[in-house]
């Protein structure tokens, strides 16, 4: 018998036929409101990428819902999951077990997205990833209730690494961070450079949440090799590219290659350090009139603080998952999962963006440079865009997947 594939295995699986949403529309709202968790590190390495400013996009996207849908209040709860997957998976446990959550948004630690996915997929809920790296999360441990909205270690140094070996940067060592994320995203770089023909010569794994990269560093420029790529984010990522700087790394003939930055981390870290650096992003605020605007309006409200992808990107989830709400009259996981893969993803951000059946969103991603002081006239006017990547060749294809969703 023919393999059922794509859309039609996902439906399936879902059982999405007439009688379940006649079902789910015969529920209605559960416990009579919308009940929406933000799980994220609120206080630690990663806070920054995400945290409160993340809830303060979940908050902007529920105001404009008018904070109902038909009269049913909807409601945001927040944790911060402190990067243990313990933490997290045992929040999200008690949350839809004990406090009637419909829906969860999260953007930390891949370790602790492996956990809580499993387990809303046992549930029956949405799950939607937003900042949470690992490709792992819509490859071989897919779901059927998990999307990843933002970004993955496979989309974003995909371009970047093609690139630099096709310009002669071709061998290439790895400062890692030592969990699941940093290991997937050197897997998933590794192949783009072999794929191009370069090499990779030596790499090296740094703890969560470092502050002294020097001997990493040092074993970095002992290797010889062309480009050091920066497999870490946060407070990481800060750290060692300062120290990379200090130790005149980029000045003796090195090349840094970070393989995911946002534009928190520029800011935080500055211009004159993270000037000419090449890199992939899904969002950059400054990119059009409508983004411009979303961009002053998360301003106005957090304290001067421009958004990155995670934020925005919360927002696009939160305000997706409402509208498949309000167009299904239930809170009834299936039946709003099913309604949220048959509409397009359209926003201030996204338009009519597909949502693929391994809950890949299928967004396009943006080539671009960071700025120099001189070249940045404001705030945050960081990036110069490059070049746009199409989702189809910016994220994994069904022919390399191992999805059981895709077959």
């Amino acid at each position: 018998m023919k393999k059922i594939r794509g859309f039609a295995a996902f439906a399936a699986v879902l059982a999405g036929t007439t009688a379940l949403a006649s079902a789910a529309l015969a529920q209605g709202i559960s416990g009579d409101v919308i009940k929406i968790g933000i799980m994220a590190d609120q206080s630690g390495p990663y806070a920054d990428n995400g945290g409160p400013g993340s809830v303060e996009a979940a908050r902007m996207a529920i105001e404009d819902f008018g904070g109902e849908i038909d009269g049913k209040k909807i409601e945001l709860v927040i944790a911060d999951d402190q990067n243990k997957p313990d933490i997290g998976a045992a929040i999200a446990q008690k949350w839809v077990d004990e406090e009637g959550v419909d829906a969860i948004v999260g953007g930390s630690a891949s370790s602790i997205a492996l956990a809580v996915q499993t387990m809303m997929a046992e549930k029956k809920k949405p799950y939607m990833l937003a900042g949470t790296a690992s490709s792992s999360l819509t490859n071989d441990a897919c779901t059927p209730y998990s999307m990843q909205w933002v970004l993955d270690t496979y989309s974003l140094p995909k371009a970047t690494a093609k690139s630099l070996v096709e310009a002669g940067e071709d061998t290439w060592f790895f400062i890692t961070v030592d969990y699941t994320f940093g290991k997937q995203w050197q897997a998933d770089t590794t192949k783009f450079i072999e794929d191009a023909g370069g090499k990779v010569v030596g790499s090296v794994l740094h703890p969560l949440n470092s502050n002294d990269f020097s001997s990493y560093l040092l074993q970095a420029q002992a290797s010889g090799a062309k480009v050091i790529a920066l497999a870490n984010s946060g407070s990481d990522f800060a750290n060692v590219i300062k120290q990379a700087q200090e130790f005149g790394i980029t000045a003796a003939g090195q090349k840094l290659a970070p393989l995911g930055v946002q534009i928190n981390q520029v800011h935080g870290i500055g211009l004159q350090v993270a000037q000419g650096l090449q890199i992939v992003t899904p969002f950059y605020w400054d990119y059009n009139d409508e983004t411009r605007e979303f961009g002053e309006r998360f301003r106005e409200r957090f304290r001067g603080r421009t958004p990155n992808e995670t934020m925005a990107g919360t927002y696009s989830a939160v305000n997706h998952y409402l509208k498949a709400v309000k167009s299904t009259g239930t809170d009834d996981g299936e039946a709003v999962v099913k309604a949220m893969h048959e509409t397009p993803v359209n926003d201030f951000e996204m338009k009519d963006v597909t949502i693929r059946a391994d809950g890949q969103v299928m967004r396009p991603m943006y080539a671009a440079t960071i700025k120099s002081p001189d070249e940045s006239k404001s705030d945050y006017d960081y990036y110069t865009i490059t070049g746009v990547v199409p989702a189809a060749d910016a994220w994994r294809p069904v022919s390399e997947s191992n999805c059981a969703l895709l077959k």
